[in-house]
């Protein structure tokens, strides 16, 4: 029980006691650094219901929680705030209750908890992953592992757009400029041999485009009837009719993009449950829309069409199903979401990790979902989120100027090699040791660069900047972790024992940051926003430095101090690890 579920209770019954009123809740904050004080009431809202001065209310609540509840030692009253102060006793039996909990924070789902399905990476196959699905990615997997910690059952999946002309221009090309080339022959891996076929398409039909507007065509005509782009259309009615050589062609290249993914995915340490593919899906949803028009939820247009009107909803009238029969992606999705529940009977939700470009179009699906009557369709979720840009601009996959997410990795561990060896703290690391440290401070330096941020905000990448060893950064945090494993290992004495003192001010001050640790889970979870786990993470550490300057731990003369400093040195780094593995972050034993 935390000390807003001890105290709530208390107050409302002083409340009952010495004003014969009654209150819901209590609103409490943390007390400002500035006054005296472990956790503050706010008196305001008692206004409504009690007639008086809130300087005199306070103190009548304030002195009855003294002389009633044992973890009240003293009070102060500043405005129409309550300023109380715990008892050492508190903080002490609070902490003796985590520090050998190494799940602290983390809730186990229940048996019969529904499970919730997390969409993210649902990358196309034309063109390897690159920055904007970086933060997808590392956003997608955070958002479920914290989901999963805060005690739900979940299901990692993504849908693979890999059928459509843009698929077929990275086929074509190949075919035409290729030789035959494989992953293999060109030491390439397939998502970015294949990602240069999509460039090499596109620089061909522009080139064609203006042949043809100097022939005098305009250049929507040209753009239309250019040879290469009618070859890809004609591409994509073979793939769709099974043509087998096509289709064998499609396989093929897709397996090299899905290989390479798969080496991506290992290097940014994500993973999936499951595996959608559009070639599979794009036909879902057909019977749903028969359904819907029976149900008096679709309307037939004279042209055979079938649409949505969902003006009265404050949006706008949808298409569901074109007038030559074919499934728009409204349909598609609606189909894939159901087929999702039929695959995982236990899924009562799903979050959609999808950019902010694409808000309209879930407002539009969980509507027509809740309209065709699905009860999980209350618990779906779009994690909109901001584009990631860089200093020069933005990205463009067409004209290969993609910051690729490989590259952005490697790019990554250099900069942490290089800013590691000049400040010259390697010494006795085997060059394996090495390699294995730059990376997991470069990557650390990545995902926490991204997740900091607000998912809705966008971000202005800058690698340099990320990889700071001062500052809200990955590795300043990666550092104190490091700091306190060097502790632990000069630490060859018993911590074992359970420890009672009188507490310093700042050994008080850690053990409140690490109370709020499950309740900031539990917001994140609800939020889905791996930026409250990062920035609480970042004042752990900005609490624990502060710690470290202030009070002696190894050189502390008293037995009884240094064992509870360093058993709580060890709590704080367990918290921060918890909380990088919520991130999908490593920590290292020693930097």
């Amino acid at each position: 029980m935390n000390l807003s579920e001890i105290l709530s209770p208390q107050i409302i019954k002083s409340i009952e006691l010495l004003f014969s009123t009654s209150i819901e809740k209590v609103e409490f904050q943390i007390t400002r650094k500035d006054f005296e004080g472990d956790i503050t009431m706010v008196i305001f809202p008692l206004l409504k219901v009690i007639k008086g001065n809130p300087m005199d209310i306070g103190t009548k609540i304030g002195t009855y929680l003294v002389e009633n509840v044992a973890e009240v030692e003293k009070f102060n009253v500043v405005s129409g705030f309550l300023n109380l102060v715990i008892s050492d006793d508190y903080y002490l039996n609070f902490f003796n209750t985590i520090k050998e909990n190494q799940n602290f924070g983390f809730v186990s789902a229940s048996p019969n908890e529904k499970a919730v399905m997390v969409e993210y990476s649902s990358p196309n196959t034309n063109k390897p992953l690159h920055l904007g699905h970086v933060r997808n990615n590392l956003l997608g997997y955070s958002v479920a592992e914290i989901i999963k910690a805060s005690g739900k059952k979940v299901f990692k999946t993504q849908i693979i757009n890999d059928r459509g002309i843009h698929i077929c221009k990275s086929m074509l090309a190949w075919q035409k400029f290729g030789k035959e080339q494989t992953p293999e022959t060109s030491g390439l891996k397939g998502d970015k041999l294949v990602g240069n076929f999509y460039v090499q398409f596109d620089k061909q039909y522009k080139l064609e485009i203006s042949e043809l507007i100097t022939q005098g065509k305009s250049e929507d005509e040209a753009k239309k009837i250019a040879p290469i782009i009618v070859e890809a259309q004609q591409m994509l009615l073979d793939w769709e009719a099974g043509k087998p050589e096509v289709i064998e062609l499609w396989k093929k290249m897709n397996q090299w993009v899905y290989d390479g993914f798969a080496q991506t995915y290992q290097n940014l340490g994500v993973d999936f449950d499951s595996y959608y593919y559009e070639s599979n899906t794009y036909l879902l949803g057909k019977e749903v829309v028969q359904f819907g028009l029976e149900k008096g939820i679709f309307e037939k247009d004279p042209d055979g069409s079938v649409w949505i009107d969902l003006t009265p909803d404050g949006l706008d009238r949808k298409i569901v199903l074109r007038s030559d029969g074919t499934a728009v992606y409204m349909t598609q999705d609606i189909g894939t979401a159901i087929q999702r529940v039929k695959d995982f009977p236990d899924v009562g939700g799903m979050v959609y990790t999808v950019g902010n470009e694409q808000d309209y179009h879930f407002k539009v699906l969980f509507l027509i979902l809740k309209k065709l009557g699905f009860e999980w369709a209350e618990s779906l979720y779009h994690l909109s989120y901001g584009m990631v840009e860089l200093p020069s601009g933005k990205m463009k996959s067409r004209e290969g100027t993609v910051v690729d997410a490989d590259d952005l990795m490697e790019e990554m561990t250099e900069t942490a090699g290089k800013i590691s060896t000049e400040l010259g703290k390697l010494e006795g690391y085997s060059e394996e040791e090495k390699a294995k440290l730059f990376k997991t401070i470069g990557l650390g330096a990545l995902k926490y660069y991204i997740l900091k941020v607000d998912p809705k905000k966008q971000i202005l990448f800058n690698p340099e900047e990320s990889v700071d060893f001062a500052g809200n950064t990955g590795p300043f945090i990666q550092y104190t972790y490091a700091r306190i494993q060097s502790i632990l290992r000069k630490a060859t004495f018993d911590i074992s024992s359970t420890i009672a003192i009188d507490l310093h001010q700042k050994e008080k001050e850690l053990i409140k940051q690490l109370e709020l640790f499950p309740e900031v889970i539990q917001n994140a979870a609800q939020n889905h926003s791996p930026a409250l786990v990062a920035n609480y993470t970042y004042e752990l550490v900005k609490e624990y430095n502060s710690f470290y300057q202030s009070v002696s731990i190894l050189g502390e003369e008293d037995m009884n101090k240094k064992v509870f400093r360093v058993q709580l040195s060890k709590k704080v780094a367990e918290t921060i690890k918890l909380a990088f593995k919520l991130l999908g972050i490593e920590v290292p034993e020693r930097m």
